[in-house]
């Protein structure tokens, strides 16, 4: 049986799209046309469009394109969601949007309240690690994923908390740079441990332990997020083993798995990144100091 039976509303989301769009159309009319209203301003480059864009485009492609809805019939493509949401496009983001345009978000009333407290490196590890472990509880992942609302509302909050979670390592504001080379080091290594048992336990789990992907009720009702409940009441489908030739409990081991290994290549990534600029700046700093003992007067 083929996803084409769902329609294609819930195989590609126009609505998404049509939201996402109007952000990247957005996005270049105030940082290239209406730039220079701006105080502060700077032109964009080429690094910053295409790293927003790519942004969005990945965003588009794990909620909005066939992949979303299959994220409701086989867990590991759930589990390929989150990590994507999580661990590749927070930073993107980040790095995309220009120096002057975070410096305008962050003097916001609120924000500026409350962005500082959250993106303490401590308090920022705890808090997203800590709303994605309670999120894959069975019982709090099944609430939310039978109610659109909530589902809507948990997702942009691990979202919100995964910016935070990421800022300290990839901001290049100066004056939030919190961590430095070896610190950078300790959080990663950190943030890879406290991610960990909310995987082990999907990995080395014997049962199922999600109803929305082995009770064809609780299913009938999560797929309700995604599908038209019109276009849904006329298939008639009994559970999403009718898409999957994986067994439940291993579909589901798949799905831990692959969550940990995207977080390993994500974070391996970061961490050369984080040693590179760590030896260039150390090179950097000894070849200064070199210059400076041979002055002229040191040569005299």
């Amino acid at each position: 049986m083929t996803l084409d039976i769902f329609g294609f509303q819930a195989l590609w989301s126009p609505y998404f799209l049509s939201v996402l769009l109007l952000i990247l159309v957005g996005y270049f009319l105030i940082t290239v046309r209406y730039r220079k209203r701006f105080k502060s301003n700077e032109p964009l480059t080429v690094e910053q469009g295409i790293l927003f864009s790519a942004g969005i485009v990945i965003l588009y492609a794990i909620k909005g394109s066939p992949l979303d809805l299959m994220g409701h019939l086989m867990f590991y493509a759930h589990m390929i969601q989150m990590a994507v949401l999580c661990l590749v496009i927070p930073p993107i983001i980040i790095l995309g949007l220009p120096q002057w345009v975070w410096r305008g978000v962050l003097r916001l009333p609120v924000i500026r309240t409350v962005f500082p407290i959250m993106t303490k490196p401590i308090i920022a590890l705890i808090v997203f690690n800590g709303f994605f472990s309670v999120y894959h509880i069975p019982l709090i992942f099944d609430t939310i994923k039978q109610n659109m609302w909530l589902h809507g509302f948990y997702t942009s909050l691990l979202f919100v908390t995964a910016i935070f979670m990421w800022w300290p390592l990839v901001n290049k504001l100066s004056d939030y740079q919190t961590l430095n080379g070896l610190k950078k080091v300790g959080y990663i290594f950190a943030d890879g441990i406290l991610l960990t048992p909310a995987c082990a336990l999907i990995i080395f789990a014997d049962t199922p332990m999600y109803a929305t992907f082995s009770d064809p009720h609780a299913w009938g009702e999560a797929m309700k997020l995604c599908v038209p409940p019109s276009t849904l009441a006329s298939l008639n489908l009994s559970g999403p083993e009718l898409f999957n030739s994986m067994s439940l409990i291993h579909d589901q081991q798949l799905g831990g798995v692959l969550m940990k290994v995207i977080q390993e290549v994500v974070y391996g990534t970061i961490l050369g990144q984080v040693f590179f600029e760590w030896y260039r700046k150390d090179q950097a700093e000894s070849e200064q100091e070199l210059s400076q003992d041979i002055s002229p007067s040191a040569v005299e």
